[in-house]
């Protein structure tokens, strides 16, 4: 075990780690925007919203976000779509993520017992009184849980932008690897910032687990 080498990279690792954060972040926010955008229309009365956001959720989940990464940045500019690596992983990531997360929204509205917005209903709420002073505050509750686990999945799935040569911890690994031929220490550097990410975010999902936690 080569410590002195693990000690020497570490901190290109870091700035890599920043990387990877930074695209988590920006795919996060981007996928939780798209999982209300589908969610809304799964649940709409409309049903061609309904077989939309079926479908939606039907390709990004039956097919490999790899797949997906390489025909948004390698196919698009095919169709006139040109985009830098960075912005393609987190459009890719954000765009992938989405429909997980639309199914965990929407598992946590349809949990909430329908008598509750029956009885909101006859006091006189209308449907988006009852939508956001009923359903939502006991539904946001039960979201916390399956959200966490999406971003963990999310952080982990960061390393497929490597891939299309965005510089994240992955590909930092690989690019030391091919000059130190230590792969062991090198992918150990990675794993252990890989690891303390994780970290952060599970204990975040906890606290506010236990903040908002049904008595």
């Amino acid at each position: 075990m080569d410590f002195s080498l693990m000690q020497r990279v570490f901190p290109f690792f870091v700035e890599a780690a920043w990387t990877t954060i930074q695209i988590s972040a920006l795919s996060m926010i981007l996928g939780l925007a798209v999982a209300v955008l589908v969610t809304a229309a799964k649940m709409s009365r409309s049903l061609l919203l309904r077989m939309v956001g079926s479908l939606y959720v039907s390709l990004f989940r039956g097919t490999p976000c790899l797949i997906q990464l390489f025909i948004l940045y390698f196919g698009g500019p095919q169709i006139g779509i040109n985009l830098e690596p960075f912005a393609a992983g987190v459009i890719g990531l954000g765009l992938n993520i989405g429909a997980y997360m639309a199914e965990s929204i929407r598992g946590a509205l349809l949990a909430v017992d329908r008598g509750q917005a029956e009885a909101a209903r006859t006091i006189g709420f209308s449907r988006l009184q009852t939508l956001r002073k009923v359903i939502l505050p006991q539904a946001a509750r039960l979201m916390i849980r399956p959200l966490g686990v999406n971003t963990v999945a999310l952080v982990k799935g960061s390393a497929l932008v490597s891939t299309i040569s965005v510089v994240e911890l992955t590909y930092t690994a690989q690019r030391f690897i091919g000059s130190t031929y230590k792969p062991f220490e090198i992918f150990g550097v990675s794993a252990l910032l890989y690891m303390i990410i994780i970290y952060a975010v599970a204990r975040a999902v906890d606290a506010l687990d236990k903040r908002f936690a049904i008595a």
